[in-house]
Protein backbone atom coordinates (compact mmCIF):
# COMPACT_ATOMS: atom_id res chain seq x y z
CA UNK A 1 0.00 0.00 0.00
CA UNK A 2 2.87 2.43 1.14
CA UNK A 3 4.40 1.46 -2.45
CA UNK A 4 1.56 2.48 -4.31
CA UNK A 5 0.77 5.81 -2.37
CA UNK A 6 4.49 6.95 -3.34
CA UNK A 7 4.15 6.00 -7.08
CA UNK A 8 0.91 7.87 -7.19
CA UNK A 9 2.60 10.73 -5.40
CA UNK A 10 5.56 11.01 -7.37
CA UNK A 11 3.03 10.55 -10.54
CA UNK A 12 1.27 14.00 -9.12
CA UNK A 13 4.57 15.44 -8.60
CA UNK A 14 5.74 14.89 -11.99
CA UNK A 15 2.76 16.14 -13.56
CA UNK A 16 2.91 19.13 -11.67
CA UNK A 17 6.69 19.57 -12.51
CA UNK A 18 5.95 19.24 -16.47
CA UNK A 19 2.81 21.40 -16.31
CA UNK A 20 -1.10 20.45 -17.01
CA UNK A 21 -0.63 18.90 -20.60
CA UNK A 22 1.15 15.77 -18.80
CA UNK A 23 -2.10 15.61 -16.37
CA UNK A 24 -4.41 16.42 -19.28
CA UNK A 25 -2.27 13.38 -21.30
CA UNK A 26 -2.77 11.07 -18.02
CA UNK A 27 -6.29 11.42 -17.86
CA UNK A 28 -7.51 10.78 -20.95
CA UNK A 29 -4.54 7.36 -21.69
CA UNK A 30 -6.89 4.66 -19.65
CA UNK A 31 -9.95 3.87 -21.16
CA UNK A 32 -12.99 4.31 -19.62
CA UNK A 33 -14.51 1.41 -17.10
CA UNK A 34 -17.93 1.06 -16.04
CA UNK A 35 -18.00 3.32 -13.71
CA UNK A 36 -17.76 5.75 -16.22
CA UNK A 37 -16.49 9.64 -15.22
CA UNK A 38 -16.73 11.19 -18.94
CA UNK A 39 -13.69 12.13 -20.51
CA UNK A 40 -11.68 13.73 -17.78
CA UNK A 41 -10.38 11.44 -15.30
CA UNK A 42 -6.95 9.72 -14.77
CA UNK A 43 -6.16 6.18 -12.88
CA UNK A 44 -3.86 5.85 -10.14
CA UNK A 45 -0.86 3.26 -10.17
CA UNK A 46 -2.96 1.20 -7.94
CA UNK A 47 -5.94 0.95 -10.95
CA UNK A 48 -8.32 3.79 -8.88
CA UNK A 49 -10.11 5.53 -11.03
CA UNK A 50 -10.57 9.34 -9.87
CA UNK A 51 -12.91 12.03 -12.11
CA UNK A 52 -10.90 15.01 -12.75
CA UNK A 53 -14.21 16.68 -13.91
CA UNK A 54 -13.80 19.75 -11.87
CA UNK A 55 -9.97 20.28 -13.59
CA UNK A 56 -11.67 20.00 -16.70
CA UNK A 57 -14.98 22.00 -16.09
CA UNK A 58 -16.94 18.91 -16.62
CA UNK A 59 -19.74 17.77 -14.64
CA UNK A 60 -20.95 14.37 -15.75
CA UNK A 61 -25.00 14.22 -15.76
CA UNK A 62 -25.85 11.81 -12.87
CA UNK A 63 -29.69 10.76 -12.38
CA UNK A 64 -31.31 13.08 -14.57
CA UNK A 65 -29.58 15.82 -13.51
CA UNK A 66 -27.79 18.13 -16.02
CA UNK A 67 -25.43 21.04 -15.85
CA UNK A 68 -23.48 23.42 -18.37
CA UNK A 69 -21.30 26.35 -17.53
CA UNK A 70 -22.46 29.77 -18.01
CA UNK A 71 -20.84 31.41 -21.01
CA UNK A 72 -21.55 35.36 -19.41
CA UNK A 73 -24.16 37.23 -18.01
CA UNK A 74 -26.06 39.58 -19.56
CA UNK A 75 -27.17 42.24 -16.67
CA UNK A 76 -27.10 39.04 -14.11
CA UNK A 77 -29.27 36.98 -16.45
CA UNK A 78 -27.05 33.47 -17.52
CA UNK A 79 -26.23 33.34 -20.87
CA UNK A 80 -25.56 29.68 -22.01
CA UNK A 81 -24.98 27.51 -25.73
CA UNK A 82 -28.42 25.73 -26.66
CA UNK A 83 -28.33 23.33 -29.43
CA UNK A 84 -31.31 22.94 -32.24
CA UNK A 85 -32.00 19.96 -34.07
CA UNK A 86 -28.47 18.72 -33.26
CA UNK A 87 -26.79 20.22 -35.52
CA UNK A 88 -26.29 24.60 -34.32
CA UNK A 89 -25.58 25.36 -31.54
CA UNK A 90 -26.30 29.35 -30.23
CA UNK A 91 -25.58 31.59 -27.02
CA UNK A 92 -29.23 32.18 -25.49
CA UNK A 93 -30.29 33.97 -22.29
CA UNK A 94 -31.81 31.67 -20.28
CA UNK A 95 -35.15 33.26 -19.18
CA UNK A 96 -36.81 32.18 -16.04
CA UNK A 97 -39.78 34.57 -16.43
CA UNK A 98 -40.15 33.88 -20.06
CA UNK A 99 -43.13 31.63 -21.29
CA UNK A 100 -41.81 30.76 -25.10
CA UNK A 101 -38.32 30.47 -26.33
CA UNK A 102 -37.43 33.42 -28.87
CA UNK A 103 -35.02 32.95 -31.53
CA UNK A 104 -33.31 35.77 -33.35
CA UNK A 105 -33.54 36.53 -37.13
CA UNK A 106 -30.53 35.08 -37.76
CA UNK A 107 -30.75 32.37 -35.61
CA UNK A 108 -34.21 31.49 -37.65
CA UNK A 109 -32.11 32.29 -40.91
CA UNK A 110 -29.28 29.54 -39.97
CA UNK A 111 -31.84 26.87 -39.25
CA UNK A 112 -33.67 26.92 -42.42
CA UNK A 113 -37.05 28.04 -40.48
CA UNK A 114 -39.90 29.38 -42.43
CA UNK A 115 -42.71 30.73 -40.89
CA UNK A 116 -45.79 28.76 -40.07
CA UNK A 117 -47.93 31.27 -37.79
CA UNK A 118 -48.10 34.21 -35.58
CA UNK A 119 -48.43 34.69 -31.84
CA UNK A 120 -49.24 37.41 -30.26
CA UNK A 121 -47.16 38.31 -26.46
CA UNK A 122 -46.90 40.50 -24.37
CA UNK A 123 -43.23 41.33 -23.69
CA UNK A 124 -41.43 42.50 -20.30
CA UNK A 125 -42.78 45.95 -20.49
CA UNK A 126 -46.41 45.03 -20.74
CA UNK A 127 -46.52 45.91 -24.64
CA UNK A 128 -47.97 43.14 -26.79
CA UNK A 129 -46.40 42.63 -29.52
CA UNK A 130 -46.88 40.08 -33.07
CA UNK A 131 -43.86 37.36 -33.37
CA UNK A 132 -43.46 35.05 -36.54
CA UNK A 133 -43.07 31.36 -35.08
CA UNK A 134 -41.76 28.05 -36.36
CA UNK A 135 -41.52 24.46 -35.64
CA UNK A 136 -38.02 23.08 -34.17
CA UNK A 137 -37.48 19.95 -33.96
CA UNK A 138 -35.76 19.50 -30.70
CA UNK A 139 -33.51 21.98 -28.27
CA UNK A 140 -30.78 20.61 -25.98
CA UNK A 141 -28.64 22.22 -23.58
CA UNK A 142 -26.03 19.49 -21.90
CA UNK A 143 -28.50 16.26 -22.02
CA UNK A 144 -31.29 18.49 -21.40
CA UNK A 145 -33.67 17.96 -24.59
CA UNK A 146 -37.33 19.21 -25.78
CA UNK A 147 -38.66 17.89 -28.50
CA UNK A 148 -41.29 19.75 -31.01
CA UNK A 149 -41.30 23.19 -29.65
CA UNK A 150 -43.00 26.28 -31.41
CA UNK A 151 -40.58 29.32 -31.37
CA UNK A 152 -40.94 32.90 -31.73
CA UNK A 153 -38.69 34.50 -33.74
CA UNK A 154 -37.83 38.18 -33.46
CA UNK A 155 -36.80 40.47 -35.91
CA UNK A 156 -35.23 43.20 -34.16
CA UNK A 157 -33.40 41.07 -31.51
CA UNK A 158 -29.77 40.53 -31.28
CA UNK A 159 -29.83 37.34 -28.66
CA UNK A 160 -32.25 34.14 -28.30
CA UNK A 161 -33.90 33.86 -25.15
CA UNK A 162 -34.69 30.17 -23.85
CA UNK A 163 -37.79 29.80 -22.10
CA UNK A 164 -39.86 27.67 -20.19
CA UNK A 165 -41.64 25.39 -22.96
CA UNK A 166 -37.98 24.26 -22.69
CA UNK A 167 -37.36 23.58 -19.31
CA UNK A 168 -40.68 22.84 -18.05
CA UNK A 169 -39.94 19.59 -17.38
CA UNK A 170 -37.26 20.34 -15.23
CA UNK A 171 -36.39 22.25 -11.67
CA UNK A 172 -33.48 24.93 -12.36
CA UNK A 173 -31.14 25.95 -10.30
CA UNK A 174 -28.78 28.71 -11.40
CA UNK A 175 -25.37 28.52 -9.86
CA UNK A 176 -22.46 30.81 -9.76
CA UNK A 177 -20.80 29.04 -12.81
CA UNK A 178 -23.14 26.66 -14.23
CA UNK A 179 -26.76 26.09 -14.49
CA UNK A 180 -28.36 22.83 -13.47
CA UNK A 181 -31.20 21.56 -14.74
CA UNK A 182 -32.70 18.24 -12.80
CA UNK A 183 -35.29 16.39 -14.23
CA UNK A 184 -38.31 16.48 -12.52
Amino acid sequence: MKNARNRWMLAINSAVMVGIPTLLFLAFSHPATSQDLGSCFMVTPSGRTISLGKLCGVTPPDNGVFRVPIKRRIGKTPVIDVTFNQQQTFEMILDTGASSTLITLKMAATLQLRPTGKINAQIADGTVVQFLTSQIKDISVGGAVANNIEVAIAPKSSIGLLGHDFFDNYDIKILEKEVEFRQR
